[in-house]
């Protein structure tokens, strides 16, 4: 089939599978130029097969050489429906990591699930004995509690009072005013439930008890702080509450992983156009003048720069940490000539000057590669099969 992008607001309901594979090999070279990171050789990687996670994968299997395991919860092609990009991502990624003679399998499913903890403890006891990295790169906007059954969503709304501010349609270039209404006591708590620290310590927690957690064991999540510019409808709304539970416990989890020589780590990364922040009203246009002001100053960075220089630091030099014992690699984002920037340009922008005061173009082109569109060495006019197996998961039909 000729496989063109289709979409619905902030999601593209198609992808392409050479889009797909192009990306990853892109990522691949990138890692293969930098240094060797002299670190993890067992990586599992929870939520691995888009943005950061399909980044962590890439940079522990060709950036160390580490064998790794990547959970997800993706969907192949059916009839006429393409499978997802990360699906796609994945079957790149296990075919190139075979050529290079490196280990990679695979779980597709419920991450939250005890069943697929326990399916992944056998694979990790079977194959490995044990791990010694663990990445939490899980974004999911519902979630069945393993224990109360109970149904759990995410909501992106401010808390205390209402929000308004300048958005864009990323697809038009039509600046606007959105307003949110405050989020009530029961949303802030599934928000918390589906987006905080829960499942990740559920998932160390599997770990230990079974014994295939390594001596010295290292594990990381991801997370985010941002500017004061969408401090009401991330940092201090919903999301942030579920932030906070992360890092809360995060500090839990080193203080108990240090016993083991070990520790637990929040990396607070750098605003990128991933399927999840996509999602987040008045972020994209953030990102687009943000994206202007780095790239003018040679400091932006995508997934894959931002993954490598964290696992680089974290084992081969010096991690830039704060005053909370956060690792920064959102550093450059935050610097205040940057933000000062970026707020200068937030107050002029609006529909007809959004194209010379931003980089929505590369916004745009930046979500529509998250699917395997816009790459210039693919020919998206050529009729390609959208039933691409992954490796690992053959054997389950």
């Amino acid at each position: 089939m000729i496989i063109k992008p289709k979409f619905r607001g902030f999601i593209c309901t198609t992808a392409h599978p050479e889009g797909c594979a192009a990306h990853v090999q892109e990522q691949i070279r990138y890692v293969k130029d930098q240094e060797e990171i002299k670190g993890p050789k067992k990586v599992l990687v929870i939520g691995a097969s888009t943005g950061y996670g399909l980044a962590s994968r890439v940079v522990s299997a060709f950036g160390a050489g580490a064998d790794t395991i990547g959970i997800f919860f993706e969907k192949s092609a059916s009839k006429n429906r393409t499978a997802t990009a990360g699906w796609y991502n994945t079957a790149a990624f296990e075919e190139a990591a075979a050529e290079a003679g490196l280990y990679a399998k695979s779980l597709n499913g419920d991450a939250f699930s005890d069943e697929l903890k326990q399916q992944t403890i056998d694979l990790i006891r079977q194959d490995w004995g044990k791990v010694d990295l663990v990445i939490y790169s899980l974004a999911s906007p519902k979630r069945i509690h393993p224990v109360t059954g109970e149904k759990l969503s995410s909501v992106i709304k401010p808390i205390g009072q209402a929000y308004t501010n300048k958005t864009v349609d990323f697809h038009t270039g039509d600046v606007s005013q959105i307003s949110l209404e405050p989020a009530d006591e029961e949303e802030i708590r599934q928000t918390v439930e589906v987006m905080g620290g829960d499942d990740w310590q559920r998932w160390i927690d599997a770990l230990e008890e079974a014994d295939v957690l390594a001596e010295g064991a290292t594990t990381i999540a991801y997370s985010y702080i941002g500017p004061d510019l969408t401090r009401p409808i991330y940092r201090e709304g919903t999301i942030g509450k579920a932030k906070d539970h992360l890092e809360t416990t995060a500090q839990n989890l080193d203080a108990r992983l240090k016993e083991r020589g070990g520790r637990a780590l929040i990396s607070v990364n750098k605003a990128l156009v991933t399927q999840s922040s996509s999602a987040i009203p008045v972020v994209p246009l953030y990102m687009s003048l943000l994206f202007k002001v780095m790239k003018e100053k040679g400091s932006h960075e995508g997934c894959i720069e931002q993954i490598q220089r964290l696992l680089a630091g974290l084992y081969n030099g010096e991690l830039q940490i704060d005053e909370k014992g956060r690792v920064r690699i959102d550093d450059q984002e935050m610097v205040p000539e940057v933000q000062e920037a970026v707020t200068r340009l937030w107050e002029e922008v609006n529909s007809e000057n959004i194209h010379s005061l931003s980089d929505l173009k590369s916004y745009r082109t930046d979500f529509f590669r998250l699917f395997g569109f816009e790459f210039p060495e693919v020919d998206y006019e050529k009729s390609v099969n959208p039933d691409v197996e992954i490796r690992s998961l053959k054997t389950e039909g």
